[in-house]
């Protein structure tokens, strides 16, 4: 049985496994509290630790050119135990990393049972964990009990544990062809810290507009999952899809409406609906697409969000999306270390925080058991360089995203999967080699100059540690 002077880890998925492992390899006791079989969620089908419910992919493995590559080689410098299982259970899957769902599991649920500062005990924690527990993560995925649900809200307020994620499409702003689009505030509004010049607007005629519409109606829908199908949608957050089926003019009059506009290139044509982005992190990196939460398929969306105007050859940060979840407004509610402000015994972990994806959980995971490692022997660690995948990843949770309304009430921090739009730009010589970059080229060597940057600097993020455990 857990004592006092563990650190308790409350959800034994990604995340929580490998904070629980960080932990232990600290030399910290820790015991990791998961209410599987004793209570099933909706998703899992097995008691196992870590078990992946969905894909049993965890995407690129390149280090050099690709951001979640680059998280997975940190990851490893860093002693990731999920990483250490993917690696060993690994399937074919050409540049990405799959893994054997059931080994995998399998190796992660032994090695923590395995090691002796380790504990695993099985039953739900309901509500807030006991209050003598001075140091915990919670990690409990975008399927959090309702009465650990509850006592969240509690601390935080009801608004800001949000339980239906609505998300917009994310592009890349280098992506985007200002030939086409300008920059303008609708009437010119300002606003707070603004300029007048705060969106990007994409200009449609009648003809593209109404080929759009019949796009959306024609395209194919993802479907609820079973647990998410009595989650009903919020007038204020409809996606694009059912305001089209309610009228072909009711999104002209909406998010694409054209008043108060003026196309810098074409000042004596009036549009006949615009497309608006607005800056989605503080590096103005990514932006956005205002009012376009969708059930669309990523194909579709794909597909059809590259016949607007000016986005014709638009690169994804994120694609849209409808869904239950459960996540906090963590750039508010959590500090640098991700402990929450309101009761600082608490650390939160894994999907809850913002990000998406299996490797991104895991990662804050890893994170946040080595910020609750160090608490409790005594010293400090400082968060990982911005310019590291650890780092975005952090910086978007804790920071880097921007607050404010998205236009019908909702906060505007979203769940993202790690990409380069999170990190610091970097500038590039205008020729290698001699050789003057040009398209294509030039973004390709542009991810590598970050990949190369960031293995650098989180080297010597973990240095410290390293030579402190020898």
């Amino acid at each position: 049985m857990a004592t006092p002077d563990h650190i308790h880890v409350i959800g034994g998925g990604l995340a929580g496994s490998e904070a629980a492992w960080q932990i232990a390899q600290a030399g910290v006791p820790v015991a990791v509290h998961e209410m599987r079989p004793v209570r099933m969620t909706e998703a899992h089908k097995t008691d196992g630790l870590a078990e992946l419910v969905c894909s049993n992919s965890f995407r690129s493995d390149d280090a050099q050119s690709n951001a979640v590559g680059l998280l997975h080689e940190e990851m490893r410098r860093a002693g990731s135990l999920i990483m250490a299982a993917g690696d060993a259970h690994k399937l074919p899957a050409g540049g990405a990393l799959a893994v054997d769902r059931d080994g995998f599991s399998a190796q992660v649920t032994d090695r923590l049972a395995a090691h002796p500062l380790v504990t695993i005990e099985r039953g739900e924690i309901a509500g807030l964990p006991p209050a003598d527990w001075d140091s915990v993560i919670i990690a409990t995925g975008p399927l959090t009990s309702p009465a650990l649900s509850t006592a969240i809200q509690g601390l935080t307020g009801e608004e800001e544990l949000a339980f239906f994620d609505a998300i917009a499409p994310i592009v890349h702003k280098d992506s985007i062809d200002f030939d086409v689009c300008w920059l303008q505030s609708r009437y010119d509004k300002t606003g707070p810290g603004g300029t007048g010049a705060d969106y990007i607007n994409c200009p449609m005629d009648q003809a593209q507009y109404e080929a759009f519409i019949d796009a959306l109606l024609a395209a194919e829908k993802t479907e609820f999952k079973e647990w998410e199908e009595s989650t009903p949608y919020f007038e204020g957050c409809l996606p694009i899809e059912v305001m089209a089926e309610r009228g072909r003019e009711t999104l002209r009059h909406g998010p694409m409406k054209p008043v108060g506009l003026t196309n810098t290139h074409k000042p004596d044509e009036k549009p006949y609906a615009v497309v608006q982005l607005r800056q989605d992190n503080a590096l103005g990196t990514l932006w956005n697409m205002v009012g376009f939460q969708t059930k669309l398929k990523y194909g579709e969306q794909s597909h059809i969000f590259r016949t607007i105007p000016g986005l014709e050859d638009a690169q994804f940060a994120r694609l849209g999306g409808l869904h239950r979840n459960t996540f906090l407004n963590s750039p508010k509610v959590l500090d640098r270390s991700l402990r929450l402000k309101a009761e600082p015994r608490l650390r939160f972990a894994g999907q809850i925080t913002g990000v998406e994806g299996y490797v991104e959980s895991a990662a804050i995971g890893l994170l946040t058991g080595r910020f609750a490692a160090a608490e409790r022997l005594g010293g400090a660690i400082a968060p990982p360089p911005a310019t590291t995948a650890f780092g975005a990843l952090v910086n978007h949770i804790t920071g880097g995203h921007l607050s404010g309304d998205d236009g019908s009430g909702s906060r505007s921090f979203q769940p993202m999967n790690v990409n380069f739009g999170l990190f610091p730009p970097v500038e590039l010589p205008a020729r290698i080699d001699g050789k003057r970059l040009r398209g294509k080229e030039k973004g390709r060597a542009r991810k590598q100059v970050m990949c190369a940057r960031a293995l650098a600097d989180v080297d010597g993020w973990l240095a410290p540690a390293a030579k402190a455990a020898e």
